[in-house]
């Protein structure tokens, strides 16, 4: 790879076109626009996702064996192949069998992407840092050239072997899941066996912001939007009366829970999607409801049999068990019910749980009516 990029001679001298469905393109021209990168989920000899930058006109790219993770520790392999026209950007489909690359193609994901520094320098030094602003890849990323591992290919060419790693941001994660979580594609919803069918382009994903409309119950139900949630007020005596309710204080991640079928959106209070982190919760929450709701929520970990906020991160490192304690519903099926009673919404969050075991890591939050005081000091007993 030169310092610039620019150049689609092997993009093209490697494929047929009169053969294969892939744009012939040609070296765009220089804007001052945001810059756009693209994700490719590529199912060809072997599976791998192509990483695409906007340079130049051109799309540079890598190919990673394994996709992108979202945990820094994982150093994920991305070998350096030829500049890609910018209409490859919106490719999906197949390129037949005995072509370059012959297989199914998805577009796995996109968005913008903000170089820091000169990126012309970087790749240069093969130290190219930059940020993304996709639909599933999100924050402050490197690649990084091994220059001492590049392998002469039979051709006579020069293999350059790249690590992609993400930074240790609000969007990384000591687990990932990232490409076990989204499998399906960013513009048509169709996975990579629909798209080798040609069977027509669905809904869009989910992974587009909410609200996004998700076919569920036989009807288009929207992904409920964040709403901030409601924060403790400091007082300085525990009320009385039977018009309060008194709940456990868990030692955790305060987190809602967007809902639309099969589709779910993990928030935390500052509204930073963190579904990604606690991807082990989206499949029983997909659970609950054939149509859409927002609940309000804590993710915990347990230590000892209570919530330890020292044993969540340890999970969150190691993929250890999470648990969420649900005690609000927020919305339901399109209804507000925020001005609604507390007791109100409580009853509908508990009916909408049903019945949960021990085990099952979606907890209803109970709660008392009334006598404050003896609650607070049996808290105080139990430590």
């Amino acid at each position: 790879m030169t310092a610039k990029s620019g150049g689609l001679e092997t993009y093209k001298a490697k494929r047929d076109f009169t053969k294969t469905a892939e744009p012939a393109g040609r070296v765009g021209r220089k804007k001052t626009r945001q810059l756009r990168f693209v994700v490719q989920k590529h199912d060809a000899t072997r599976l791998h996702y192509d990483f695409r930058l906007e340079l130049d006109g051109v799309l540079m790219s890598w190919a990673v064996t394994k996709g992108p993770s979202t945990n820094p520790a994982d150093k994920r392999l991305a070998v350096h192949v030829e500049d890609h026209p910018l209409d490859y950007g919106g490719f999906e489909g197949t390129i037949p069998q005995g072509e370059y690359g012959g297989g199914t193609v998805m577009l796995w994901d996109e968005g913008t992407w903000e170089p820091v520094g000169d990126p012309h320098e970087g790749v240069a030094k093969g130290d190219l840092k930059f940020v993304l602003h996709g639909k599933r890849m999100k924050g402050s990323w490197v690649l990084v050239h091994m220059k001492g591992r590049d392998a002469k290919k039979r051709d006579g060419t020069t293999r350059e072997n790249w690590l992609l790693i993400k930074h240790d941001d609000e969007y990384a994660s000591r687990t990932d899941g990232l490409t076990e979580k989204f499998t399906t594609s960013v513009e048509t919803g169709r996975d990579l066996a629909g798209i080798a069918k040609g069977n027509k382009p669905r809904r869009k994903s989910a992974a587009l912001e909410a609200p996004t409309k998700v076919w569920t119950g036989g009807k288009a139900r929207a992904l409920p939007a964040f709403q901030p949630p409601e924060l403790a007020t400091l007082v300085d005596e525990i009320p009385s009366g039977g018009d309060w309710l008194f709940e456990m204080k868990y030692d955790g991640y305060r987190a809602l829970a967007a809902i639309a079928g099969d589709q779910v959106r993990i928030y935390t209070r500052n509204a930073n999607d963190w579904t990604t982190q606690f991807h082990s919760l989206v499949e029983p929450l997909s659970k609950l409801t054939d149509g859409d709701a927002l609940i309000d929520g804590e993710i915990v970990a347990f230590n000892g049999g209570r919530t330890d906020f020292t044993a969540l991160k340890d999970a969150l490192s190691n993929g250890g068990p999470l648990t969420y304690f649900a005690f609000d519903l927020l919305e339901e099926n399109g209804e507000d019910l925020r001005r609604k009673p507390l007791n109100e919404r409580k009853d509908r969050l508990h009916k909408l749980l049903g019945r949960t075991s021990a085990k099952s890591p979606i907890q209803y939050s109970e709660h008392i009516v009334g006598q404050g005081e003896q609650f607070n000091k049996a808290m105080r007993e139990g430590g």
